[in-house]
Parts: C-alpha cells; structure tokens; sequence
C-alpha cells in the first residue's frame, strides 16, 4: 500500500492503562497530507490510540506505553522528548467542543501568547488567517470580543479548530469530532477537513462509517486494541480483506 511518506508511523506499539492491556501490537502509518480514520466498535482502543500519538495518554496514572511511535522518522516516545513541543507539532480537537471561557478573539491568540509572541499586529493576521482556515471568519468577525460560549456548538467545534491551527500544527488529531453537533456543523467540519489534507496531515477517530468513507484516504479497523485491517478507504469499504470488517461496516455488530 503506496501512499507516500510516512508522516506519523507505529511499530510494535502496546499500551497499558494499569495491568489493561488497552492497545495490542499496533503497525500503523499515517501518510503525509492524506486523511487517516481510525473507526471500530466502542471500547476498541481508538480514542487511546490517538492520544499516544501526541502524548496525552502520559497524563492517565499506571499508563505505560511500548514499542515505538515516529513523526517524520523520530521516535516521540523517549523520556527526552519535550512533549509542550510535541503537543504544538500535533494538535487535537475533542469530542465535546472546548472553548476557554474568553473572547473568540483570545480562544486563538492564547496558545500563541504561551508560545512567546508578543507582536499584536502578528496575533491579528494569525487570528484571522486561522478563523478563515476553519471556515468560521464570516459567522464571527463582528464578534470577535465576544464571549467563545456565545457561539453555536458547531462554530465553538470549529473554533477550537482555528485554536489548534492557529500554533502551526504538522498533524491535527481529531477525536469524533463531530459527535457533539448537528448534521449541518458536521458537513461543515468534513468539507474542512478535505481542505485540510492540503496543508496537514490528519487522523480522524469516527464512529460514524459513512463520515470515514466520505473525508479519508485509508482507514484502520480496529478491535480489542488489536489493528484487525488497515487500507485504502476504497479497499475496507469495498472489498475488505477480513470478515471482521466486512461484518462490522455491513452493521452485522457494533
């Protein structure tokens, strides 16, 4: 399976909460500006899977991870990596919109303050260019000083979109990022996520099969915290080579 190079890659990984044994000897590469769905049942091991990628998953107590994770061919797993830099370098959007409780304007301006930049003209063509990239600058930039829980949960979605973007992220992880919002905010989010690929690299977890079939390039089913098939998308939802995933995305379990 040729899709060019590997921008985050998995060998051998294993991930323990405790004596869980939550993630099983996973072999995944995620290709450089392609879109990259992680679905299967609940309790599989998605959500953890994508949170070794930048780290989040230390701050569980008893987790324990083995094996090694790559970003542009450098293990992320050693003690000595800075994980502030890493977490810059990958960013996340969650399930639940997260907005901090200030203005829109200071939701993106923030993590840019954190990492140093003083510069207000800078921040104000950041702020603006990250909003424009999250399809959001239209809906708010009447609005800027206005509270971030005074959007819809859609926009507050794409909000912390433009937050994650606006640090000048490689890779966007995103954790069924539209499970929260209605059908409206959800093909917002999917077109975006399109337009994304041109610039990052993404990974999206997603319960949803029909959303992995539409926004992806290749698709990792999982089970247990065990990698049962990974392929193109065209390949798992046409002509999957395992009948786990020919039963689970024909809704045989689930």
């Amino acid at each position: 399976m040729e899709n060019g190079k590997a921008k985050i890659e998995t060998r051998n990984l294993d991930f323990y909460y405790g004596t869980t044994h939550a993630l099983k000897n996973l072999n995944i590469v995620c290709p450089e500006k392609k879109v990259t769905a992680i679905i299967g049942p609940s309790g599989c091991g998605k959500t953890t899977f994508i949170r070794t990628l930048n780290r989040m998953s230390d701050v569980v107590p008893g987790a324990r991870l083995s094996g090694d994770i790559f970003l542009d061919g450098e293990s992320i797993a050693s003690p000595q990596v800075d994980v502030a830099d890493l977490r810059r370098r990958v960013g996340m959007v969650f399930q639940k919109p997260n907005p901090f409780s200030k203005s829109i304007f200071n939701n993106i301006a923030y993590g840019l303050r954190i990492n140093g930049l003083k510069n207000r003209r800078q921040i104000v063509e950041i702020v603006e260019h990250s909003l424009r990239q999250a399809a959001l600058w239209d809906e708010v930039k009447d609005r800027l000083d206005e509270n971030a829980f005074t959007l819809s949960g859609g926009q507050q979605q794409r909000l912390c979109i433009a937050r994650a973007l606006a640090v000048e992220p490689e890779v966007i992880l995103f954790d069924e990022p539209c499970s929260a919002i209605d059908p409206i905010a959800t093909a917002k989010i999917e077109n975006l996520i399109h337009k994304l690929k041109e610039d990052y690299t993404v990974v999206i977890v997603t319960h949803n099969m029909q959303q992995a079939a539409r926004v992806s390039d290749l698709t990792a089913f999982m089970m247990l915290g065990e990698l049962i098939e990974f392929d193109t998308t065209t390949k798992i939802f046409t002509n999957p080579s395992n009948k786990l995933t020919e039963d689970y995305i024909t809704g045989k379990f689930g």
